[in-house]
C-alpha cells in the first residue's frame, strides 16, 4: 500500500501531505527537528491494519511552501482536516507536534478520538535542565548565533536523535542520515515570525478528557520526562509509558516498538467505538 501526496492550500501556504489507507484517520504531527518522514514506517503499520493514515509538513518544514504571513498552526491543521472530510481523528504528535495536538484537543475536545503523544511540548510547561544537558543547549545556541547551520544540525542529531544522555553518534546509519536531512530542510527554510501563539495549555490538561497515550524515551531531556509523569497524574484518561534506551524521536529509532504500542492503543480504541455502537 503506497502513500499519495496531496497538497492543502491555506492563507498564503501550500501544505504538503501525504495519506494511506481507509477507515477511521489517524493524524500524525512531525517533531520541530523532523517532517512527516518521521512517520512513515507508523503510517505503513497503520493503514495495513485498516485505518486511514495522514500526515503533513507544517509551515516552515519539509516541502510546504509559505509567505510570512500571519498564521495559526491550529487553524492549519484544521484545513487539513476540513479538506479530506474528517470531522475527527486520532492524533499522534511527537514534540511540537503533540503540543499542536494537545492545543486542537483543548480548542476541539469533540473532534478528538484518542490522543498519542511522544516527547510532547505542551504551551506554557517550565523547563528545567541538568549541567550536562546546559551545555549541549549552550553548544546549539553558539551554533546558532554564528549562522553555522551545519553544525547547527550535528548539534541537534546529538540533542534530539542520540539524546543529551548518550554518546555523540549513538544513533547512526540511515536513522541519522534521515534525521539530518529533515533537519537541514527545517534549518534552511525562510523564518516565519507572524505564528498566532495559542493560549497557555499547561494548566488546562486535565480538560482533556480523550483516551491518551503518553510515551517518552528515558534517554530523552530530564525536562520533559518530568513532564510526562506531570501529565501521566493530569490527564484523566492517559496511559503512560517510558521507553527503554530510546531519545526523543523513537518512531525512528525503533518503529517496531512504536508501532506496537500504537496499535494496541487504536484497538483499544477501536474496541471502545464498537461497544459504544451496540449500545446505540
Amino acid at each position: 500500500m503506497k502513500a499519495e501526496g496531496f497538497t492543502v492550500e491555506v492563507n498564503g501556504a501550500t501544505l504538503a501531505a501525504v495519506q494511506v489507507g481507509e477507515g477511521l484517520p489517524v493524524v500524525f504531527l512531525h517533531a520541530g527537528v523532523c517532517d512527516k518522514r518521521m512517520w512513515e514506517a507508523q503510517m505503513a503499520a497503520v493503514a495495513e491494519d485498516g485505518w486511514q493514515a495522514l500526515a503533513y509538513d507544517r509551515r516552515g518544514y519539509g516541502d510546504t511552501e509559505s509567505a510570512d504571513v500571519s498564521f495559526s498552526h491550529i487553524d492549519d491543521l484544521d484545513a487539513v482536516l476540513r479538506q479530506l472530510d474528517i470531522h475527527a481523528a486520532v492524533f499522534v504528535g511527537c514534540s511540537l507536534g503533540g503540543g499542536l495536538v494537545v492545543d486542537f484537543a483543548l480548542r476541539y475536545p469533540g473532534r478528538v478520538l484518542g490522543l498519542v503523544l511522544i516527547g510532547t511540548s505542551v504551551t506554557g510547561s517550565p523547563w528545567t535542565a541538568t549541567e550536562a544537558e546546559q551545555q549541549i543547549e549552550a553548544a546549539e545556541e553558539d551554533a546558532f548565533e554564528r549562522g553555522d547551520w551545519d553544525m547547527l544540525n550535528r548539534v541537534q542529531a546529538h540533542e534530539w536523535l542520540d539524546g543529551p544522555r548518550g554518546p555523540n553518534g549513538r544513533v547512526g546509519g540511515a536513522v541519522r542520515e534521515l534525521f539530518l536531512d529533515m533537519n537541514s530542510k527545517a534549518l534552511s527554510k525562510p523564518w516565519l515570525g507572524k505564528e498566532e501563539r495559542p493560549l497557555e495549555a499547561w494548566s488546562r490538561v486535565g480538560q482533556i478528557g480523550a483516551p491518551t497515550m503518553l510515551l517518552v524515551g528515558d534517554q530523552d531531556f530530564t525536562a520533559l520526562i518530568e513532564r510526562h509523569d506531570y501529565l501521566s497524574e493530569e490527564m484523566p484518561n492517559a496511559f503512560a509509558a517510558v521507553l527503554e534506551g530510546v531519545a526523543h524521536i523513537p518512531s525512528i529509532e525503533r518503529p517496531d516498538l512504536v508501532n506496537s504500542l500504537l496499535l494496541e492503543f487504536l484497538d483499544a480504541i477501536d474496541g471502545v467505538d464498537d461497544e459504544e455502537a451496540d449500545e446505540e
